[in-house]
């Protein structure tokens, strides 16, 4: 039988193949030594017609037989070996260098609306194919283009164009405003603190630390509203134990609160919009009026979104959880005025589908994150429209 060499083209070098060096680098991906004898000599006998093969060709015969035999995991598992002895270059426009991450490139992929999970395997399928090929170094241009044609495949044209969109609309320097409503216990915090971390988003507010600070400054006697909850803000209104339907004085309450707070808001907003830097801004207060009082002119994109928790067990058990993370809350008290927060959030979610804002279903932290940049992507689109060449041209 002919000796089969193993050619690296961009290091110019043949090296014979080496049975025992490849039963060496499955055994560390977690095979044992008779699995991983037997694939090594299955990958040697598939060649053995050949004289020569290429590193990233042979590195992809090993991934398919590991899928075959053995599973997804351990072909990943073996690739990750692989590109981390392969490490790729990006060049910046300004011609600066740093090594290819797949957590950096998977992050970009999820504000496509693409799940964690998918995306990191999108990005696995992407540094394998500059393995295969012996790439080491490529520009931010070409990278665009190849995740761009990638996602085109994979997922289709929609992601594609997201991510055109999303690369657009970061070299615009336009600030983006989020703006994230629903009733107590919906996890507009968490959910917020996640969009700000994948959006890189420095900035964050909630609504509820400008009320702490209004009631420091403002004594109970003067505006007694602003010093209940805003599902028992109906408690300080004039002729509270008037007659009228229960929902009715919820809803009162909770919009004399947020009457008080929108100054505040408006201008935490308004210097995000003077200093160019985007936002989050988050709360219960951040109903249908409230938008319409903070939506911006062009200087700004203004993304609305309502969380709404649709089963009155999950709310429940939302809330029960708050007073295990946070005791301060005191979830007894949310779960005794439970009726009360559940007209809140009937209200806000029907105010919410009148003004045509986007209503998310928050039953699992990562689909809803997903689901938001989506809606933030789509937002963008409406206003850009760019093409492959305009954001990622090729070399002259």
């Amino acid at each position: 039988m002919a000796k089969l060499l193993v050619i690296n083209a961009e290091e110019g070098t043949e090296v014979p193949f080496l049975r025992g060096m490849l039963t060496r680098s499955l055994q560390d991906i977690g095979l044992e030594f008779d699995e991983a004898y037997d694939l090594a000599s299955d990958v040697k006998d598939s060649l053995s017609e050949r004289t020569t093969v290429e590193t990233g060709e042979l590195r992809q015969c090993v991934s398919t037989r590991l899928r075959e035999v053995h599973t997804e995991y351990l072909a990943n598992r073996y690739a990750s070996q692989i590109d981390a002895t392969h490490q790729i270059m990006i060049r910046s426009p300004e011609g600066q260098l740093a090594p290819f991450s797949g957590e950096a490139h998977s992050k970009s992929l999820e504000l496509c609306g693409i799940g964690n999970e998918d995306a990191r395997n999108l990005s696995r399928i992407l540094s394998r194919h500059l393995v295969a090929r012996n790439r080491r170094e490529i520009n931010t241009s070409y990278l665009g283009r190849l995740t761009y044609r990638m996602l085109l495949r994979e997922v289709g044209k929609k992601a594609a164009q997201r991510y055109l969109v999303w690369n657009e609309f970061s070299k615009s320097g336009i600030p983006l405003l989020l703006l994230i409503g629903g009733a107590p216990g919906s996890g507009k915090s968490t959910i917020a603190t996640a969009l700000a971390g994948q959006l890189d988003i420095f900035r964050a507010q909630s609504t509820d630390m400008l009320r702490e600070v209004m009631r420091m400054m403002t004594p109970e006697r003067l505006l007694p509203v602003l010093h209940r909850s805003s599902f028992d803000a109906w408690q300080a209104l004039p002729n509270a134990d008037g007659q009228g339907d229960q929902e009715d004085k919820v809803v009162a309450g909770f919009r004399s609160q947020t009457e008080l707070l929108m100054v505040s808001c408006e201008a935490v907003v308004q210097r995000a919009v003077r200093e160019r830097v985007s936002m989050v801004l988050e709360g219960v207060h951040i109903d249908p009026a409230a938008v319409r009082r903070l939506m911006g002119g062009d200087d700004i994109v203004v993304v609305p979104v309502m969380l709404g928790i649709l089963k009155q067990g999950m709310l429940r058990k939302r809330i029960r959880g708050r007073g295990g993370k946070a005791p301060q809350r005191r979830s007894e008290r949310y779960l005794k005025n439970f009726d009360a927060i559940w007209h809140l959030q009937s209200y806000l979610l029907s105010e919410a589908d009148k003004e045509q804002i986007s209503i998310v279903a928050n039953e699992d932290r990562d689909s809803t994150v997903a689901e938001i940049l989506g809606i933030i992507a789509d937002t963008l689109s409406a206003k850009l429209n760019p093409t492959l060449k305009q954001v990622f041209p090729a070399a002259g």
